[in-house]
């Protein structure tokens, strides 16, 4: 599908012009601004493991400080070594290299690292009552086996490889477009805009990936309700994060992505912070268990719609959208 040319209001704008960045929502106060129950589970174990090390490793304490780079000021709590930045990675600079990172290998499980928690907690609730049930009754056991096979399923991180094909905007999310809508003005945009819209069912994969090579602008959260995910008043009044992008290479083309919660999903997580770059198909956050994602791009002359209503989406992977002037 071609998108068309307004006249009336002239094309959305792709001057060769990099945005300022916008300063961080204040009410972006962690990676994930919903909070939630393992979220503050998490938070709870942090301040005691941080007792632990600098009561009995004082020398993994120093170790750690003498590698750190940056400031954390930003983080609400003393930063001893890299677990203590999981969710707040956005609100500061400080941070330790990749090789310095004694925990880097999380990144590398084929669970996403955001969802460990769920993971160890959920699962492990799962695989105790499947225990004990089987000792009752093997058919029983199955019930909590089976609800833990899913929340290991759920937050699988799969590998993404982008095709190298230039032009191309890949989609952010997985699952099914559920609507293509033509606006007529965008603020971020400032001009005519194409929604596309994405519906992740809870057997989706729900990690969210940049749809080109792009600078972060800036990030917006607005709280709200949980409506179901299908439909269409949900990307208006439910819970959201907005992630303002735009392209690295001119014609440093404005885009947005928005994580908006559903009805079973209630935690959006967004790691990404203002004046970070990522490379397409690289992820910038998740959305836990059902959701809905919309990618919004200008209506410019040269850019060609390339799904269609009903069509399963790859985060990474399915092209969205061709641009013949990139």
């Amino acid at each position: 599908m071609r998108v068309p040319e307004d006249r009336s209001r002239g094309t959305a704008p792709t001057a060769s012009c990099e945005l300022e960045i916008e300063p961080l929502d204040p009410r972006m106060t962690s990676i994930q601004p919903g909070g939630g129950m393992c979220m503050r589970l998490e938070l709870v174990w942090g301040y005691l493991r941080r007792g632990y090390l600098r009561r009995l490793r004082p020398g993994y304490v120093q170790k750690m400080a003498a590698l750190r780079q940056g400031d954390p000021a930003g983080c609400p709590h003393e930063v001893l070594d890299p677990r203590d930045l999981k969710f707040f990675r956005n609100r500061c600079d400080g941070g330790w290299l990749a090789q310095d990172d004694p925990f880097g290998w999380r990144n590398r499980l084929p669970v996403v690292r955001e969802g460990l928690a769920e993971v160890i907690l959920l699962g492990g609730v799962c695989l105790l009552l499947t225990v004990l049930l089987g000792f009752i009754s093997w058919p029983l056991a199955g019930v909590p086996a089976i609800l833990g096979l899913f929340v290991l399923a759920f937050f699988r991180n799969p590998r993404r490889v982008p095709s190298a094909e230039p032009g191309i905007l890949v989609s952010p999310a997985d699952g099914t477009i559920a609507s293509i809508e033509q606006v007529e003005h965008d603020e971020f945009i400032e001009g005519p805009a194409v929604v596309v819209g994405i519906f992740l069912s809870v057997f989706n994969v729900h990690i969210n990936r940049v749809p080109d090579q792009v600078r972060v602008i800036g990030i917006r959260y607005r709280p709200g309700k949980f409506l179901n995910a299908l439909r269409a008043v949900s990307a208006r009044e439910n819970e959201q994060v907005v992630v303002r992008l735009q392209g690295v290479q001119a014609p440093h083309r404005r885009i947005e992505v928005r994580q908006i919660a559903g009805a079973i999903a209630r935690r959006i997580v967004c790691f990404a912070r203002p004046g970070e770059e990522f490379a397409m198909g690289e992820s910038f956050g998740m959305i836990k268990f059902g959701s809905r994602t919309e990618l919004v791009l200008p209506r410019e002359p040269g850019m060609r719609i390339e799904v269609q209503v009903g069509q399963k989406v790859r985060a990474g992977t399915t092209i969205v959208a061709r641009c013949s002037d990139s």
